[in-house]
Parts: structure tokens; C-alpha cells; sequence
């Protein structure tokens, strides 16, 4: 009798503890431990998830850019380009670290699109529309940063 009494006084302590370490940001972790849960519904892979999601604070043109990029990056994925979708995400993500650096991979990475064939015309025509939003997007923030001169194909 007197273990367990014992064994209850430490589990006891053991949780005090606990409690004064995380003290002031227990409502934090509560909340975290919260967003943690299991989806309640789980997304088809058939199912398209249109997400375009960019990060406030920027510049207009530059999340024009961005959105370009992931509506072109997820196309090339969708259709089996996954170097060149790979390199797209990766010059937008140079963006957030220096923006003209970010803007030049852009445009290099738009040189390589250049040599890319699509068997279908509808898909060929689907990429062209989407290089195209793209490459205006980054002339236009290639002008209102001062740049060198965009050059065209």
C-alpha cells in the first residue's frame, strides 16, 4: 500500500513538473498538439487541389511571378517534367532570398522550356499560354526593379 501511495506522490511530481517547465506556453503546445490531428477527410489522389497560395507582404508583380510559377511548375509535374518543375520551384524559392537572383534563374530556366515538346496540340498550346504568363510576369517585375533589359526569344 505504501508503493502505490508512493508511486502516486511521484507520477504527481512528475506531472508538476512537466507543467511548471512548459508553464506560459502550455496554450501554445495545446494548440499545436491540436493542428497536429488527423484530417477528418482525406483528399483524392484523382481529386485536383487548386492551391496558389503566397505569402503576404510582397510586391504584386512578384506574387504574379509566383503564382505563375506554381501554375507552370504544377502543369510540367502533372505532365511528366519533373527537372524543369524541380528548377522552377527552385528559382521561385531563390526569390525569397534575393529577388533579382530568383528573377534570373526564372529566365534561364524559361530558355530551357523553349526546347520542351508536348505530344498533344492542346497540351503543347496549354504550355505555351502558361510560359507566356510566366515570362510577361517576370518582364514586368524585371522593368519595375530596374534591371537589366529582359531580352526577348
Amino acid at each position: 500500500m505504501l508503493e502505490v501511495l508512493v508511486a502516486v506522490v511521484v507520477g504527481l511530481l512528475v506531472v508538476a513538473g512537466i507543467l511548471v517547465i512548459v508553464g506560459p506556453n502550455l496554450r501554445v503546445a495545446i494548440r499545436r498538439v491540436r493542428s497536429v490531428a488527423i484530417p477528418t477527410r482525406v483528399p483524392s489522389v484523382f481529386q485536383s487541389q487548386r492551391r496558389e497560395v503566397v505569402a503576404t507582404g510582397l510586391n504584386p508583380k512578384t506574387q504574379r511571378v509566383l503564382v505563375a510559377v506554381a501554375r507552370l511548375a504544377g502543369w510540367m509535374r502533372a505532365h511528366g517534367q519533373e527537372d524543369l518543375s524541380r528548377e522552377l520551384r527552385n528559382a521561385a524559392a531563390r526569390m525569397a532570398g534575393s529577388e533579382p537572383a530568383g528573377l534570373y534563374a526564372l529566365q534561364t530556366t524559361l530558355r530551357k522550356l523553349r526546347v520542351v515538346n508536348v505530344e498533344q496540340r492542346e497540351e503543347q498550346e496549354r504550355l505555351k499560354t502558361l510560359a507566356n504568363e510566366l515570362r510577361v510576369a517576370v518582364q514586368d517585375r524585371f522593368e519595375q526593379l530596374e534591371l537589366l533589359p529582359f531580352k526577348r526569344p
